[in-house]
């Protein structure tokens, strides 16, 4: 598929290494509850992940994906799912099978590894610590380290300056439209799984350079000799 391998590789952490559903739902669940509202269950909350809390929050108060709810009632909303959050970061959620032989073939072939992700890093560090993945990367990007966050390309062209590579010599793995497009504007080839967080459409809609059903396929996508 590829002619070579990437000099730097980000990966995405929701829906690409880490099935986070389990925590975000319960936690979204929970908040309804302390609302005096209705819980919407992990099927449907599983929909709505994949940019930033903030908006699975809003997305979780009017029960649907587009839109936007009272201003009154997110404001109330907001601090509780954080602070569930915060105690429920990694109680449910898994490494999704094969992460791990993905990271390691990269590394192994001399590939440079790092994360980017718009879940704040308050966050997205306690979740790769728990999960043993935090000492894999040599840089972190969570949501609010820059002033944008993906679909803007500023976190991954931020990435390319710190392993002092050429956008076309790297590649972001991920799982959504959105890691598409800053993929797509910064430069970056894209490799998507197909098991995500895409709100239910099929990631081969958005035609990113591959498509895998796990990362420990990485290896097929590269010359064997490379």
């Amino acid at each position: 598929m590829f002619q070579r391998l990437p000099k730097a590789v980000l990966i995405d952490v929701d829906g690409t290494m880490v099935d986070s559903v389990p925590d975000l739902a319960y936690c979204a669940d929970e908040m309804m509850k302390a609302l005096g509202m209705a819980a919407h269950g992990e099927d449907k909350v599983r929909h709505w992940v994949g940019n930033g809390v903030e908006r699975l929050v809003r997305r979780s108060l009017i029960g649907q994906l587009d839109g936007e709810p009272d201003e009154a009632l997110f404001e109330r909303a907001y601090p509780l799912y954080l602070e569930l959050y915060e105690a429920n970061t990694c109680e449910r959620s898994a490494l999704y099978p094969g992460v791990r032989e993905g990271i390691d073939y990269l590394k192994n072939a001399g590939v440079r590894v790092g994360c980017v992700t718009n879940k704040a890093e308050q966050f997205t560090v306690p979740l790769l610590k728990t999960l043993n993945l935090y000492q894999d990367f040599e840089i972190v990007i969570s949501g609010d380290t820059l002033a944008k966050k993906k679909p803007d390309p500023m976190p991954l062209l931020h990435g390319a300056k710190h392993f002092s590579v050429a956008a076309n010599e790297a590649m972001m793995i991920g799982d959504s439209i959105s890691d598409v497009k800053a993929a797509r504007a910064a430069g970056f080839d894209i490799v998507c799984m197909t098991y995500g967080y895409n709100h239910g459409v099929d990631i081969r809609d958005s035609k990113p350079d591959a498509v895998i059903d796990s990362m420990a396929e990485l290896s097929g996508l590269f010359p064997a000799a490379a």
